[in-house]
């Protein structure tokens, strides 16, 4: 068995890396495509991901390691092929020579591990037997290869870049940190003895199945990343802005079910939605052509033409109505259309000096609340508020929890302690602090 091959305690029998050609140590990776001959590499040279001709850093590996029990308890690969060698040398019986060359277990350890397992055991050869079928079930469920259309980029470490593509190592094709990290903490003071009751055993059991099941998630959603190459995020966002903002947006909303297709079956899903959209577009365009009866394209080119003047000519109405409707000052506003008529006639404007108030400064127009996000939460009041004070809904709301947080943990408020709260205009921060103590939200210190 590959597995239990171990090297002797001459450093000159043990084969080179073949990254960087020093003497392997264990443990060390084998790779499990690349043969006849075993490709061997050194931990450094894994983690660097070096390929040579035919191997690839994704291909299939092995640790190689003889730590491990393979015939009972307490006796691990590396001593078994001591042990063998050991009696090779010095001969049958002379146990004390034995546990001098093994070092690690006494004479008596030595002739009865030997006597039990090698001499007295007629099911020796069913026992290799039953190790090959479980290292082959335990080497089945193999990672799965990263097979991106390009190279994904390579950032340094602890980058934005690096922390956009989730830490994930493109010469290992694996991630530094995984999805639910710290599953085997809930394992690791688990320990199976003879003398634990039945719903103790029913339990630890338990919770190993519900480690698998928590592996079979990192597992599933490693495989989504990979086949879908959502690790280039930047090649990915580049891809949806070809399609309209309607597109994209149904793209995004279309993204989660890529976890329950594969990648050609989605591109093509998407791909057909935007074909849709394309077809309900034109659909709709031919249709309003034969609305103001069209019958010719070429008629539709001059239809187009005088389309763009009027939609342009109606923006500027409506540019001049958000004016009129937010603009207070008469005079400022007659002023505006003259300038605006004089541009239009080719003729420089003149300017004007604009009659301010007995401060010498004009007060801002109102806050259109139109279409920002946050206003339906506010009720008439906090509207006006945000309106005159010219704060937009959600930085308001922000301010008004942090300034209610603040009071319900010290029982009331100054307006100081607002102050060095909420970083803004000293006269916003007054106002918005009356209103929430006139309204009853908030209480003085």
């Amino acid at each position: 068995m590959d597995r239990l091959a171990s090297f002797g305690n001459d450093p000159f029998d043990k084969p080179s890396c073949r990254g960087c050609s020093s003497y392997l140590t264990e443990p060390y990776v084998k790779c499990a495509e690349c043969g006849p001959s075993p490709f061997l590499l050194c931990l450094q040279c894994f983690t660097r991901g070096f390929e040579y001709k035919k191997h690839q850093s994704d291909h299939k590996y092995e640790i190689m390691t003889s730590d491990f029990p393979v015939l009972e308890p307490g006796w691990t690969a590396l001593e078994e092929m001591s042990l063998l060698e050991a009696v090779m040398d010095c001969g049958f019986g002379n146990w004390q020579d034995v546990a001098y060359q093994m070092r690690t277990k006494g004479k008596e350890e030595c002739e009865g591990h030997y006597m039990k397992n090698f001499i007295n055991n007629p099911l020796f050869s069913s026992t290799l037997l039953s190790l090959r079928q479980m290292e082959e079930a335990r080497t089945a469920d193999s990672a799965i290869p990263f097979k991106p259309t390009d190279d994904p980029p390579r950032p340094t470490f602890d980058s934005l870049l690096s922390r956009d593509m989730a830490g994930y190592m493109p010469a290992r094709a694996d991630f530094m940190e995984e999805f639910d990290n710290y599953a085997e903490w809930d394992l690791k003071d688990i320990d199976f003895v003879d003398d634990d009751s039945d719903v103790l055993h029913a339990l630890k059991i338990a919770v190993v199945d519900i480690y698998h099941s928590r592996l079979k998630e990192r597992q599933r959603r490693k495989k989504v990343i990979r086949d879908h190459g959502l690790i280039n995020l930047r090649k990915f966002q580049i891809l949806e802005r070809r399609y309209p903002k309607k597109v994209q947006d149904l793209y995004d909303s279309m993204r989660r079910f890529a976890r329950v297709m594969g990648p050609t079956e989605h591109d093509k899903f998407i791909e057909s939605h935007a074909l849709e959209f394309e077809l309900r577009r034109e659909i709709r365009r031919l249709q309003e052509y034969r609305r103001a009866g069209i019958q010719s394209f070429c008629s539709a080119k001059v239809y187009e033409r005088v389309k763009r003047v009027r939609e342009e000519e109606r923006r500027k109405r409506t540019m001049l109505c958000d004016v009129l409707q937010y603009i207070q000052d008469g005079r400022a506003c007659q002023q505006w259309l003259s300038k605006q008529a004089a541009i239009d006639a080719g003729i420089t404007p003149v300017v004007t000096t604009i009659t301010t108030s007995a401060t010498g400064r004009r007060s801002a127009p109102p806050l259109n609340l139109t279409g920002l996000p946050g206003t339906e939460k506010l009720n008439d009041r906090e509207k006006e508020l945000c309106q005159v004070v010219r704060l937009v809904p959600g930085a308001y709301l922000e301010y008004k929890q942090a300034l209610l947080n603040e009071c319900r943990r010290q029982g009331g408020l100054r307006l100081a302690q607002a102050r060095a709260l909420i970083k803004i205009d000293v006269n916003k921060t007054r106002k918005i602090y009356d209103f929430l103590i006139k309204e009853g939200y908030i209480n003085k210190a």
